[in-house]
């Protein structure tokens, strides 16, 4: 199981790791829309992600998570979309960003299950 540390390192490695692919579009007018929405969404997750841990309440926090998940999945929409649209070929750096983006947005998804059937269960 991966740590409090270890999570936000891996949360902010993924942002990070947009930014980079982000720089290796090449100049279209197709190439300009993306870069902007991904990296608003990518960057959202890690400084989200960060600030959940001092949620006020745990309706806080779940409205934390909220947003978190949403960030991730519209991180995961838009690399595949990068992907469909072949804006960056055969980049094996989209492939991984992509299984991540998966992978943040199922582990947000289940916690927020988990944190709301939790507070319904402590009211």
């Amino acid at each position: 199981m991966m740590g409090k540390d270890e999570f936000l390192n891996r949360i902010k490695k993924f942002a990070i790791s947009v930014f980079k692919l982000v720089d290796k579009f090449p100049k279209s007018k197709a190439a300009e829309v993306i870069p902007y929405q991904l990296l608003k969404s990518s960057s959202s997750v890690a400084a989200n992600h960060r600030a959940s841990y001092r949620a006020k309440s745990k309706q806080d926090f779940i409205n934390k998570l909220k947003i978190i998940t949403e960030e991730a999945d519209e991180s995961l929409f838009w690399l595949t979309f990068i992907n469909d649209v072949e804006i960056l070929k055969n980049d094996e750096n989209l492939d991984s960003l992509i299984k991540e983006a998966n992978e943040l947005t199922a582990i947000f998804t289940s916690s927020l299950k988990t944190s709301k059937q939790n507070s319904i269960l402590t009211s």
